[in-house]
């Protein structure tokens, strides 16, 4: 295990009628931004709840955040923030919505003469952002306690993130029962994407960081035991441990003291801004190629995997394999395709311009190893079809 430091800020509020906990964190008379998406919040109680708890301030709103969160939108809600100078910024959505926050909360307080879009990409430094919090909808991506995002600027194909302690949301409610509403396909997505966040930081090569591992097995087990539950129809438990398993997945704690991969999000992320596919999808389609494509310096942790999280028996790149298949099958069963064909995408086309992005983005030593090229990337890509 390599030297590490860890901090994280956020106060996390966990559990039913959480809601109301926004009373105690935002003062009085405080002016706040409220953002979100397409109005789901609306339907679920949510919208209700947190107005409720903010009757003391003072509130605009900012609808309209899309999954995947585009740049231009969110310029216009930094517009917005600009005239309306909040003291805090609040979103309420899945991870889309945070990652937009953050970048909104960061955009705020830029000079104006600057050009915003150098945030992503960590391309300028930020001395101030507005204070952030969250009540979180839709478990996922762990954004509601960490201080990375991701923005999308579909004009010129890029999907790039930036991370930066300043837009760490000060709290998250996490509150389960709101899940009840979600449909399938958000559940599936968000399912598999707390997953592959957290093979990102489990499946390289055994580092003897055995807290750490165990964390990830448990986190893994539990979606995998539980996350069909979701589609199911499901007793609250489930709901509550799937919710925290995709909080703590990137809370920071698993990939602590260990290397890390992030090739698959790297892919996924072009996949993305190429074709508009979930995030979530292009994780399902890319993972699994990815670990055949790297079978031989993932295989000891691949059998620890097989072992551990899906309870196999066997040795050696025979488990490893079985190991895939299990994951596939998984994946398969929580609604999210793993071949590209699946998504009327021809793997030939989508790997020559996966190639081109990765390029062109820089990102030309992927992996825990930094060994895959854009080449290897189109070749896990084609195979994926």
């Amino acid at each position: 295990m390599t030297p590490f430091t860890f901090h994280n800020p956020t106060r996390l509020h966990f559990g039913a009628g959480q809601i109301a906990r926004l009373t105690d964190e935002i003062p009085a008379g405080s002016r706040v931004l409220l953002v979100y998406g397409g109005g789901s919040i609306k339907k679920n109680g949510v919208y209700d709840q947190i107005r409720t708890a903010l009757e003391q301030a003072e509130i605009t709103e900012f609808s309209g955040i899309e999954p995947n969160p585009e740049f231009d939108t969110l310029m216009k809600a930094v517009t917005v923030g600009r005239e309306f100078k909040p003291d805090w910024i609040i979103a309420a959505g899945g991870g889309s919505v945070s990652d937009g926050a953050k970048f909104i909360a960061a955009a705020i307080a830029l000079d104006p003469a600057l050009d915003p879009w150098l945030i992503v990409g960590n391309r300028i430094k930020l001395e101030s952002a507005v204070p952030l919090g969250v009540v979180l909808t839709l478990p996922a991506t762990g954004s509601e306690s960490n201080l990375a995002s991701v923005v999308t600027r579909s004009a010129t194909q890029d999907k790039l993130s930036f991370k930066n302690p300043l837009v760490f949301p000060r709290f998250a409610v996490l509150d389960p029962t709101v899940m009840a509403s979600l449909p399938p396909r958000q559940l599936g997505n968000g399912v598999v994407d707390a997953f592959v966040h957290t093979t990102e930081q489990y499946l390289t090569y055994p580092a003897e960081a055995r807290i750490q591992d165990r964390l990830a097995e448990g986190i893994l087990t539990t979606l995998a035991e539980l996350g069909p539950e979701l589609l199911d129809g499901v007793h609250e438990e489930a709901r509550a441990n799937v919710m925290w398993g995709a909080n703590q997945a990137l809370f920071g704690l698993v990939g602590v003291g260990q290397p890390q991969d992030w090739a698959t999000h790297a892919i996924g992320h072009e996949l993305t801004a190429i074709y508009g596919l979930d995030h979530a999808q292009t994780l399902a389609v890319t993972l699994p190629s990815l670990l055949r494509h790297c079978l031989a310096e993932k295989e000891d942790k691949l059998v620890q995997y097989a072992r551990r999280v899906w309870g196999l028996n066997g040795e050696g790149r025979e488990l490893a394999l079985a190991a895939i298949a299990s994951t596939v099958a998984f994946f398969e069963r929580m609604g999210v395709p793993v071949r590209l064909s699946a998504h009327g995408i021809d793997p030939q086309e989508a790997a020559k311009k996966v190639e081109e992005q990765l390029i062109r983005h820089g990102r030309t030593a992927l992996g825990e190893h930094g060994r895959l090229t854009p080449a290897d990337c189109a070749a896990i890509v084609a195979a994926a079809g």
